[in-house]
């Protein structure tokens, strides 16, 4: 006989598996082989099979099924003093196989021994039945064991050059354990063994990162030596070419080089006006002191001039990115950020160049705090509030110095045959070096000219403005000179794409502005012409391109309407296909005729959003009058805006809707965006402000007679009543939802109102009829294919048999609720159940995987901003903490979300909290037992999420 318990229970007898019955008689079995050859006394075995409540007849029936399996397994279960025993040798059972084999891989030759033990495991412990709570310690002893296996698998690869495929099989593992140092180690050793030392690097930034923001550590000597012999990478230079004909200068080029001498902090602001080369004199002298500054050379265009300057958040992640920084590394707030970019300076030498800063305050963020990095930084303005920068003025060059530029331009031979032409041509240009350079490349394209000719054409001042610009029209002339050549449609298309503002388009968007289907070959013949720009899949026009096209667009030219349109044709088919069915209103049918592009970029949907802008679309709406589609544009994304946690653009683009629904004066606009601005500030925690909007979105739907918008914004004022211990109300909302759902014929609507009933009644105690909304809403959402809700209906479920003390049953409804919510990308979703699960764990002494659980809860709620979420898992942290003897970390966590309660006005919790504080340090010193939780996770931050 050979038994199984690593993955579902299985026996298998004389080469073939053996039927066990029903589940009865598998539990009693797996109980028994979970402790092998020792007795297992009768009254653990009755509480395996009926952990509820044992029936009289369990003595009797226990009887029966020991008799049953008697039969198939012979003498091997014995009757003993108050229980039984089961007789299996080590080599019978696959858990005792396995521990024998990875026991005997430390002594012998360890490979084969080790591809054994990894083959037995074929799932999770006993993952076909429910576990008992007092096989938890059994259970948690195989997963280590798996793991442990694992781990000495994956080193003897990498000590056999079998690198690739170890890091490959690394990354798997740490995506299901990121916080084990063991696995980053071996992941680091085999990149740098491999030679990928850039990705090595980047992999020990992630492993640091993670350390210290979900356990507030440092990397243990043994990583921190794998990182430390990796090879040397090669340093990053960004900086841009060097021009060849760079003339003058030679002053602030000195006093330049003389400030930055790789020694210590230096920051320098150029500040001038256009076109005076404050850009080519920074680049320059990085080129410059390249050898002082041996670590590496950063380039940002800052854009400040810009309509769009560039914010500092985004700014910080690319210089952290060429610092070797990966994206899961890189924090979400701007002081961490910034934070983590000094403590990457720190201790290098690095030149940093930050071309166009438009204010003080989107530079300081980018600043080094220590070492000896250089920052040059160009403006129009001199920023004098940028405490401890050098501030240079560069302004236009000497008569001497132009002559020189325009010779250099436009060939020696030239400016020496006509010296008096020359000079007049450096005049009227006014030495401005961007305008002699114009001057210089037209002389040098068009080689029939003299330079008498283009003298004459500069002395005739209607004609300069048009010849040479100063200042922020320097480049007129050259754009002038590309826009001529422009056939008819690429003209057109040129003019029009001024109006889409400093927004990335994507090329469809060139044929709604010409109102055509495909204008493939416009696109391109602008790209070549130098006025479009390609910026990875999509496209823009530079800034200065953009400021000339709009002197030249058609105010009258009705293409921005199209683009809108074709974005709204595309978000609105984009929220159908989603994998997550949004529970808010909708704007309702399309307007008929609108202009729809190719919809093959909607092959995944939540990549296609993911791509856009939206909060610029529909500012481009409203600016252009069209606050119809403006606010129809701006819900549309709402379901990736909910899927996705992007709280910001949310915002900002419903804010914007509810300005261009009010001036519509579209009642049923304004309800829309009115009840998804309440579910926002519901996920905020202002539930003032959701209970403000979904009443106005309420009235608004039941003035015009729409019964299914009037649900949904019931459904949002029964959520906020049941956060603050409104049952009744809760529920009356609930049960009026409901009625309008079920007599529009929206049963994905009724569905969450169901779950919503449900979790009124789990929150008042009443766990019967709780189980009963939510058995229905489950058995409902399977019926009609809402995978989401019937997730969520099984997270309360768990939670209910969690108060009821059913943590078997509990865990496997949490676990099905995970998957499901992971297979639908929903991570928000996973990190509540993985709270919630956290908590179980921890309940139950599962230390170690409750902590996991739980750090990683804590993330996805920081990260999200949910505050009560990050509170109540933080607290639940601090606990694990506490029991673990870490007196520090637990005050930490508890401190934290001590002052997120206070901050929302949750009294009751923050008393509790604080009372615990007081006793906390008594408790650590004398072993005390633990304290009982401040704030169990209930349905009531379980639902906030629909």
């Amino acid at each position: 006989m050979f038994f199984r318990v690593l993955g579902p229970l299985e026996v298998e007898v004389r080469g073939r598996p053996a039927p066990l019955g029903g589940p009865k008689p598998r539990l009693l079995l797996a109980a028994l082989l979970l402790q092998p050859n020792a007795t297992v006394s009768a009254d653990t075995l009755t509480d395996v099979l009926w952990p509820d409540r044992a029936p009289r007849s369990a003595a009797a029936n226990l009887r029966t099924y020991v008799h049953g399996l008697r039969r198939l397994l012979g003498d091997r279960i014995e009757g003993r003093a108050g229980g039984y025993l089961l007789r299996v040798a080590p080599d019978e059972l696959d858990a005792t196989l396995a521990e024998q084999l990875a026991a005997r891989a430390h002594t012998e030759p360890a490979a084969a021994l080790l591809d054994r033990a990894a083959g037995l495991w074929r799932g999770e412990v006993l993952e076909d039945l429910p576990h008992h709570h007092t096989w938890l310690s059994t259970v948690a002893r195989l997963r280590e064991l798996r793991l442990s296996v694992q781990e000495h698998r994956l080193r003897l690869r990498v000590e056999s050059g079998r690198h690739d495929e170890a890091v490959a099989d690394l990354r798997g593992l740490l995506a299901e354990h990121p916080l084990r140092e063991e696995l980053w180690r071996l992941l680091i050793v085999a990149l740098g063994a491999a030679g990928r030392q850039v990705e090595a690097l980047a992999a020990y930034a992630e492993a640091e990162q993670l350390l210290r923001a979900e356990l507030d550590t440092e990397p243990g000597a043994r990583l921190r030596q794998a990182v430390a012999e990796v090879g040397t990478v090669t340093p990053v230079c960004q900086l841009p070419l060097d021009l060849p004909d760079f003339t003058g200068r030679a002053e602030p080029l000195a006093e330049l080089t003389g400030v930055l001498d790789g020694e210590r902090t230096s920051v320098v602001v150029l500040s001038g006006p256009p076109g005076a080369g404050k850009s080519a004199l920074a680049v320059h002298a990085a080129h410059v002191v390249r050898d002082r500054y041996p670590d590496g050379q950063l380039y940002v265009d800052l854009r400040g001039t810009s309509d769009s300057p560039r914010r500092p958040l985004d700014v910080l992640a690319e210089l952290l990115h060429a610092l070797g920084v990966p994206d899961p590394a890189i924090p979400r707030e701007l002081g961490e950020r910034s934070a983590l970019l000094r403590s990457r300076l720190a201790g290098r030498r690095v030149c940093v160049v930050l071309d166009d800063a438009g204010c003080a305050a989107q530079v300081r963020p980018l600043l080094p705090g220590a070492g000896a990095c250089a920052v040059l930084v160009t403006s129009r303005g001199r920023l004098p509030d940028l405490t401890g920068a050098r501030h240079a003025d560069v302004g236009v060059l000497s008569g001497a110095e132009a002559a020189e530029l325009l010779t250099r331009i436009a060939g020696p031979a030239r400016t020496q045959a006509e010296p008096a032409a020359a000079a007049e041509i450096v005049e009227a240009c006014g030495r401005l070096p961007l305008a002699i350079r114009i001057a210089g490349a037209r002389l040098s394209l068009r080689r029939e000219w003299t330079l008498r000719t283009l003298a004459r054409r500069l002395a005739d001042e209607r004609r300069r403005l048009d010849e040479l610009r100063v200042g922020d029209l320097a480049v007129r002339a050259s754009l002038t000179l590309s826009y001529e050549q422009l056939p008819g449609s690429c003209a057109r298309a040129f003019r029009a794409l001024a109006a889409l503002g400093p927004l990335p388009f994507p090329g469809w968007m060139v044929g709604a502005l010409l109102g055509r289907e495909c204008a493939d070959e416009v696109l391109d013949a602008l790209v070549d012409a130098h006025l479009v720009e390609s910026v990875g899949r999509r496209y823009r026009l530079h800034d200065l391109v953009r400021c000339y096209a709009r002197e030249l667009a058609d105010p009258a030219d009705d293409g921005v309407r199209r683009v809108v349109e074709g974005c709204l044709s595309l978000a609105t088919e984009a929220a159908e296909r989603m994998p997550v069915r949004f529970f808010g209103a909708t704007p309702g049918p399309l307007p008929p005729g609108l202009w729809c592009p190719d919809r093959t970029v909607l092959a995944d949907p939540v990549a296609w959003y993911a791509g856009e802008q939206p909060v610029a679309l529909v500012e481009l709406a409203v600016r252009h009058g069209l606050d119809a589609l403006a606010w129809q544009l701006a819900t549309a994304f709402a379901p990736y805006f909910d899927l996705r946690g992007h709280h910001e653009d949310w915002r900002r683009t419903h804010e914007l809707a509810l300005g261009a629904a009010e001036r519509t004066g579209d009642p049923r606009g304004q309800a829309v965006v009115l009840r998804n601005l309440g579910q926002l500030e519901v996920y905020q925690d202002d539930y003032a402000a959701a209970h403000s909007a979904f009443t106005r979105a309420l009235a608004l739907f039941r003035s015009i007679g729409d019964d299914q918008g009037a649900a949904v914004a019931l459904a949002g004022l029964s959520t906020i009543r049941r956060m603050a211990g409104e049952y009744e109300a809760a529920l009356s909302h609930c049960h009026d939802a409901l009625e309008l759902f079920v007599r529009h014929g929206d049963r994905h609507g009724e569905a969450v109102v169901r779950i919503a009933i449900g979790s009124v009644w789990l929150a008042r105690g009443c766990g019967a009829t709780a189980l009963r909304w939510l058995t229905d809403a489950r058995e409902m959402c399977t019926e009609i294919g809402d995978r989401h809700r019937e997730a969520h209906a099984r997270h309360r479920i768990a939670l209910l048999h969690q108060h009821r003390g059913n943590l078997g049953t509990a865990r496997e409804e949490l676990d099905r609720a995970i998957t499901i919510f992971g297979e639908l990308g929903d991570d928000r979703c996973v990190g509540y159940a993985h709270r919630s699960l956290g908590e179980l764990c921890l309940r139950s002494g599962e230390l170690t995987h409750a902590k996991l659980l739980l750090v990683n809860s804590l993330a996805v709620h920081r990260r999200d901003g949910d505050r009560r979420s990050e509170a109540e898992a933080g607290q639940l942290l601090g606990e694990l903490h506490e029991r673990l003897g870490q007196v520090h970390e637990a005050q930490g966590l508890f401190r934290r979300s001590l002052e997120i309660w206070s901050e929302l006005g949750a009294d009751e919790a923050a008393a509790a909290l604080r009372e615990r504080l007081c006793h906390q340090p008594l408790t650590m010193i004398t072993g005390g037992s633990m304290l009982p939780s401040a704030t169990p996770v209930t349905s009531e931050t379980a639902g906030r999420r629909r």
